[in-house]
């Protein structure tokens, strides 16, 4: 019988086998790399994308801040002219006070009441002035509480004195101007 050596045969097929495995392995870690290249590539296209996105929001949040920032500068130039407006419709209503004022005076001093001075400091008057009794200043004191335009009657001091030879009781009074609003809420 012949013998047949199989010894070459099987470490070449066991030479083969280690071949393709290593060939398997190199191609597996091959193909390991190229879609860890691919999944990062993926992924780093993402982040990019949701980088641009940020950087579009902050440019938007920048010129929304500018606008907001106008919108207040614009809202206390609104609040400035609201009150030029405010204080000029308030000089309107009150340009006349003054002849108002006189002429409402004039109708409610008694006869033998005589004002040495009228002061005027925002709606309170000030009323120096000779009176030939007390009784008159009363008088006074009570037509000025009855009036339309004047309130608050308040006698700071009579004193008698003597002027040119004849007795007269000095007086000092304040009161207050009544403005359209008040006059208004006193009518309802």
């Amino acid at each position: 019988m012949t013998r047949i050596n199989l010894l070459p045969y099987r470490e070449e097929k066991r030479r083969a086998k280690r071949q393709q495995f290593y060939g398997l392995v190199g191609l597996v870690s091959i193909l390991a790399c190229l879609i860890v290249f691919v999944v990062c590539t993926i992924i780093d296209g993402y982040v990019e994308e949701q980088s641009a996105r940020n950087d579009f929001i902050k440019k938007e949040i920048t010129a929304l801040d500018k606008q907001i920032d106008q919108i207040k500068q614009l809202q206390v130039q609104a609040q400035a002219l609201l009150s030029r407006k405010q204080i000029i419709e308030s000089l309107q209503q009150n340009r006349a006070e003054a002849v108002l004022l006189l002429s409402e005076l004039t109708r409610q001093m008694p006869e033998g009441v005589y004002l040495r001075s009228l002061k005027q400091q925002g709606t309170r008057i000030e009323m120096l002035g000779y009176a030939q009794s007390s009784a008159r200043v009363s008088t006074l004191m009570r037509n000025i509480e009855a009036s339309p335009w004047l309130d608050r009657p308040q006698l700071v001091e009579v004193k008698a004195v003597t002027v040119n030879n004849r007795r007269l009781n000095e007086f000092n009074m304040n009161a207050a101007i009544r403005r359209a609003e008040t006059r208004e809420a006193a009518k309802k």
